[in-house]
């Protein structure tokens, strides 16, 4: 029997290499049409009635708890009502008095104004006076007193729960209850309320009533403590029930919500024929569209096969599989051949592109491309890098907002010199740009522009910023050298003047004083030469430190004597503080007497005329501190290491100026000891100069 139906539907099914390309995309859009709307019909339809079945519980179960805490919050009025009545002077007046008659009229006022049902004043258990209908009060007494200020309590005398409260007077003997009933006309305020139908059921008639539709709902409910919610279809609606127990455990009442099914199931049904109507109307549309576009698509692959035809010598080709439709294996046999040819082509395009790439990556300089708008369309890692963005970052942006150049005259160089737009019309241009691709940092870059080919334009860029700091770094230090040298000379060549022309007629002490400054003019060129020198030989690698035991004191004495005139110059004098027992170090002592001449010198120059200048030392886990201190400003906190660069002169400094290689050269040869150098400011308000050397290890 199988084999007879699968061999009919074989012979009544066209055969798919001779059937078209057209009547199998109208099939395939049928047979799609007619299982996805189908398929979402009847799962919308069951979503639908899921759906609308947990709205209607969750509707009718928020319902039921709100009522819920609506109760919790009659029982808090009720006892804010209670202590309000308590501190009624007027009551406290006629308790006083003994006007008990007039004790009704008076509860009766105010728990209409409470919208409450009961008020009554007890002494103990006995009744003082009491408005509102007649209730236990005893029971209330005993429910007042096991559950505290809020309570509730199942009357004997009627089958209504109460929800009250109680509020003592200032004689403690006598009590204020406030009550109100959970009847027919509450659960009429509380479903106005929760909008829903709320009813409020006893729980005595719970538990003494016959089994009803309602009897599961209201055990689930009890048994789960909080609530329960159900369809009730014999009832037709939605039911959830809240029970309502006393703080003594007690359960009191059963609040019940119910909501019609039909409110529910009316818009369902009406959505659900929408959703039908919707979609047949969409399948009609889709049988007639796939019947159109069937015979779009295959009118365009056949024209496709026939210029596939024509170009199978090798021009373009896609890897399509043989088989399908008369027109697709056509289609297919043709374009296999065009993938052979392509696969040579691609080839050869990507070792071009490798070779250029490699090119590209390999050259010192930055490349970028740009189009007719100056639009960036490729950046080479080092204008990347130059440019301190990434190529994705920068590929598709405007030239200028990725190099940045420095605005001339409140205007960008891009509105009037571009490099790339002359170079359009000059057939290449060349530009020097300053470039601020980061926040506080200026490139001194030069950038040469080719002319346009096929839309695109190469800028290759070099970065000269390094260049430019040695060529100003270059002239700095000569202005320094030529200022430092000549400043001493003329001071040397005016004392030699003087001394010449009044050899016979100047006394002795006006001698003595301009041999003086002679000698420490020479001093100081001697200084600046041997500064100079050293900083030559470091930055050589010829500086050779000879390893002898060295003795702190005698290199602090040495210096001292170096520079002793130097200080007499401005009245300053050299305080030596130095421990007897300090231990040795291990190094080269002319190099470690030019760091002391060096921190003396830079002392004498900031430190105030007429100063104490103090070298101290202490020892401790394996070095030896020496310090030189002045009573100078100092310089800022903030220099750091930026104190020890090279050529660096503080921008407060006094004549006559320095070269700015004192402290470099400071710290090159303490760092060739193996020790550091730091500054600091003491709690003296002084400027220190700390060095660290390694101790000598004992013998």
């Amino acid at each position: 029997m199988y084999r007879r139906l699968a061999a009919l539907l074989k012979s009544a099914w066209p055969d798919p290499a001779r059937t078209g390309l057209a009547w199998w995309l109208v099939a395939i859009h049928v047979t799609l049409v007619l299982l996805v709307g189908g398929g979402i019909s009847w799962s919308a339809s069951r979503m639908l009635r899921d759906l609308a079945d947990e709205q209607g519980k969750a509707r009718v179960q928020l319902a039921a708890t709100t009522a819920r805490e609506d109760l919790r919050r009659i029982g808090e009025d009720a006892r804010a009502a209670a202590r309000a009545l308590a501190d009624r002077p007027t009551l406290q007046r006629l308790l006083a008095e003994g006007q008990h008659d007039a004790l009704p009229p008076f509860l009766r006022r105010s728990c209409e104004a409470d919208s409450l049902d009961a008020c009554a004043v007890l002494s103990g258990r006995t009744v003082v006076a009491v408005s509102g209908p007649a209730l236990d009060w005893q029971q209330i007494v005993t429910a007042g007193a096991e559950q505290g200020g809020t309570f509730l309590a199942l009357p004997s005398t009627a089958r209504v729960p109460l929800i009250g409260a109680r509020a003592t007077l200032a004689d403690p003997s006598l009590a204020v209850y406030a009550v109100r009933r959970l009847d027919e006309r509450l659960a009429q305020t509380l479903s106005g309320q929760v909008g829903a139908e709320v009813r409020l059921i006893d729980y005595r008639t719970y538990t003494g009533s016959a089994v009803n539709a309602f009897t599961p709902l209201y055990a689930a409910a009890l048994a789960d403590a909080h609530s329960a919610v159900q369809r009730i279809d014999a009832q037709d609606a939605y039911a959830a029930a809240v029970p309502v127990f006393a703080s003594s455990g007690e359960a009191i009442a059963i609040i019940v919500a119910l909501l019609p099914t039909s409110a529910v199931d009316d818009p369902r049904r009406h959505l659900l024929n929408k959703l039908l109507a919707t979609a047949l109307l969409l399948a009609v549309l889709a049988v007639f569209a796939s019947v159109v576009l069937g015979e779009l698509v295959a009118g365009p692959v056949r024209a496709l096969t026939a210029a596939a035809t024509r170009l199978g010598s090798g021009d373009f080709s896609a890897s399509i599989p043989p088989g399908g439709a008369a027109e697709v294996g056509t289609l297919a046999r043709t374009m296999e051949d065009m993938r052979r040819n392509l696969i040579e082509l691609t080839s050869t395009l990507r070792r071009r592109e490798a070779e250029a790439q490699a090119v590209l990556g390999g050259i010192v300089e930055g490349v970028y491309a740009v189009d007719r708008n100056r639009i960036i369309r490729y950046l080479n890692p080092q204008a990347a890098r130059l440019l301190s963005v990434t190529p994705e970052q920068a590929v598709g942006r405007f030239c200028g907002d990725v190099l940045k150049p420095r605005a001339e005259d409140g205007r960008r160089p891009c509105e009037f010199r571009c490099p790339i737009v002359q170079a359009r019309e000059a057939g290449s241009a060349r530009a020097i740009e300053q470039l601020a691709p980061a926040a506080g940092e200026v490139r001194t870059t030069v950038i040469t522009s080719a002319a346009q080919v096929e839309g695109l334009q190469v800028q290759v860029i070099r970065d000269e910023t390094e260049l430019e700091a040695v060529r100003r770094a270059r002239d700095s230090v000569l202005a320094n050298i030529s200022h430092e040298f000549r400043t001493p000379l003329a001071a040397q060549l005016a004392s030699i003047e003087l001394l010449r022309a009044g050899l016979d007629e100047l006394p002795r002490d006006k001698q003595r004083e301009l041999v003086s400054s002679l000698e420490r003019g020479t001093l100081r060129l001697t200084q600046l030469i041997d500064n100079l020198l050293e900083s030559v030989r470091i930055e050589s690698g010829q500086l050779a430190i000879r390893q002898q035991s060295v003795a702190l004191a005698e290199v602090a004495e040495d210096a001292g004597a170096m520079v002793a005139s130097l200080l007499a110059q401005r009245g300053q004098r050299l305080e030596l503080a130095l421990p007897q027992d300090l231990p040795a170090v291990r190094g080269d002592k002319t190099r470690l007497t030019q760091v002391f001449v060096n921190l003396l010198a830079n002392a004498n120059k900031f430190a105030p005329d007429g100063s104490v200048v103090r070298i101290g030392a202490a020892a401790g886990d394996g070095a030896v501190r020496a310090w030189v201190e002045d009573e100078g400003a100092g310089p800022a906190a903030a220099a750091g290491e930026a104190l020890f660069a090279r050529f660096r002169r503080g921008d407060s400094e006094p004549e006559p100026a320095g070269l700015g290689l004192g402290l470099w050269l400071v710290k090159s040869i303490v760092e060739r000891h193996g020790g550091s150098v730091a500054f600091e400011r003491t709690a003296a308000g002084r400027t220190r100069f700390s060095v660290t050397l390694p101790a000598e290890p004992p013998a």
